[in-house]
């Protein structure tokens, strides 16, 4: 059988097939700046500035990282167009995931058709959190969400915050649907993504996204990693991946005994909070401010956070 030509694709398929092709490398699950309980649109924009000139290759948007789940409608949608306006400033084309998450399919499939028209290339959901349903639940549930989609979907395992964990054969049987590209793994299974590797159709892109793991899972072959860490140290991320790639494990291991120390700082607290700290101290961003339930860091992680930011600032200073 032959490949289908271009003429015969429909724009869903082709956007599955641009999104699959760019779903590799370092992506941003950019954090989402508040000032005084509001969106900051000014933080924001000087955030897509600054990671659109480095060596990031896309951006999540409203994820974990992002405290997607404390945003309302409204601003959901202002984060998204005034991220893409802003990257369109930069003259970059960044692809942007929206991540969504729910626990009832009816209101997943409504949140589709409200985003539908948004200036995305594609969606990061995770599994219904709460319900624990089946694998078969599981299987029907995103492959109704794939079938509504409007742009390409990509899985996100994450059973330690769902309840319920993807296993390999239902991620191998949603992985055929032409409007589900990849996967976001934070399954924190070693053995399981080994697996999941060897076995993946091809064009099936796998990234992790287990920060303390992004080592492991480059080397075992994963196509690439969705970093909170990476808000910090970025062409230093990007760097381990590149030394690995050219064969160099030496190296690779040596940059990563120094990026590791930082993802443990970063995840000492629930995160997004600690990288929030760390940017508003940096001037990426003008406050570490969170939305409850979740709180600003301690004071001993703040001190911690201290030490590492002076530790490091002669090596920024001779980057600069």
């Amino acid at each position: 059988m032959t490949a289908p030509s271009t003429n015969d694709l429909t724009s869903n398929d082709l956007a599955s097939n641009d999104l699959a092709s760019r779903l590799q490398g370092l992506w941003l699950p950019l954090i989402t700046p508040f000032r005084d309980g509001e969106l900051d649109e000014a933080s924001l924009r000087r955030l897509v500035r600054h990671y659109a000139a480095g060596p990031v290759d896309g951006f999540i948007l409203a994820a974990t990282s992002g405290e997607g789940m404390s945003l309302r409608a409204g601003e959901l949608e202002r984060l998204v167009t005034l991220t893409q306006s802003e990257l369109a400033a930069t003259r970059r084309h960044l692809p942007i995931l929206l991540g969504l998450s729910g626990a009832s399919t009816a209101k997943m499939l409504d949140a589709l058709d409200e985003t539908a028209t948004w200036p995305i290339d594609g969606y990061l959901i995770a599994s219904p959190y709460y319900i624990r349903p089946t694998q078969r639940g599981l299987v029907q549930h995103f492959t109704a969400l794939a079938d509504h989609a409007s742009w390409p979907i990509v899985l996100y395992n994450i059973p330690y915050r769902t309840g319920v964990s993807l296993t390999n054969e239902t991620l191998l049987q949603l992985a055929q649907h032409p409007n589900i590209v990849g996967m976001k793994d934070c399954g924190a299974d070693r053995a399981q993504s080994i697996d999941l590797l060897a076995r993946r159709p091809a064009g099936f892109r796998v990234l992790t996204g287990e920060d303390a793991e992004y080592h492991d899972a480059l080397a075992d072959g994963a196509d690439g990693a969705i970093l909170l860490s990476a808000h910090l140290e970025t062409a230093a991320f990007a760097s381990l991946r590149t030394l690995l790639a050219q064969g160099d494990r030496d190296g690779a291991r040596t940059c990563w005994k120094e990026l590791s120390r930082l993802t443990r700082l970063l995840f000492a607290e629930p995160s997004p909070a600690p990288a929030k700290y760390w940017l508003a101290r940096n001037g990426l961003i003008d406050s570490a401010e969170v939305r409850l339930p979740m709180v600003e860091i301690s004071a001993e992680l703040a001190a911690l956070l201290d030490e590492e930011i002076e530790r490091r600032r002669p090596q920024l200073l001779r980057r600069a």
